[in-house]
């Protein structure tokens, strides 16, 4: 029987801290961070386990796809010291890897959030998507048409160039999808 985790402390702790964003608070309450914490990697080695055998993550652990709490405020208006989610990146090599993974975010309020796709890819990445859709972008097209995937993810969006690639007519049929520096879902609204 899979293990089943309780979300409920992870959610009570992140719901005071955004409402406490503070050191004092935030070293008063360690052992509700340390607790919270602790049931979130519990979670991303869970699922790290499961998704093994369908990816190369040999040797992954929590440890090296979790986030830190602690923002960097150096060059930022918001000098909040503290992210208000857990949040992970579960690829090979964790969350400073560049390769395609699975992105699991974990926060009060509805702010929670399970992604993946090509968010800042290197060049080489980048490069072999527009030659897989100037090959055939119909199997993409398909996928994003179905029903079922729009339901749970939305519409392919991400950030994306303001003309034409280098080296791609900018009447290409597919330009749409070529001009994508990214490809994420962008999911619906909820309810």
């Amino acid at each position: 029987m899979p293990p089943t985790f309780n979300f409920s402390p992870i959610l009570q702790f992140l719901e005071e801290l955004s409402q406490n964003n503070q050191k004092t608070w935030f070293d008063a309450n360690r052992p509700a961070y340390q607790s919270a914490r602790g049931t979130f990697e519990d979670f991303i080695n869970h699922l790290i386990d499961e998704l093994r055998s369908s990816d190369e993550l040999l040797g992954l652990s929590a440890k090296e796809c979790i986030a830190r709490i602690h923002r960097d405020i150096r060059f930022s208006n918001d000098k909040s010291p503290y992210h208000t989610n857990f949040s992970a990146m579960i690829a090979p090599g964790g969350r400073k890897s560049a390769r395609l993974g699975y992105y699991i975010s974990i926060g009060a309020h509805g702010q929670s959030l399970i992604a993946g796709g090509l968010y800042m890819p290197e060049p080489q990445q980048l490069s072999r998507f527009r030659q897989s859709v100037e090959r055939n972008a119909e199997e993409l097209k398909s996928l994003m048409r179905e029903p079922a995937f729009i339901e749970q993810f939305g519409k392919i969006a991400g950030e994306r160039l303001k003309t034409a690639p280098k080296g791609v007519d900018r009447n290409h049929p597919e330009i749409e999808l070529l001009q994508l520096k990214q490809v994420t879902p962008s999911p619906p609204a909820a309810p």
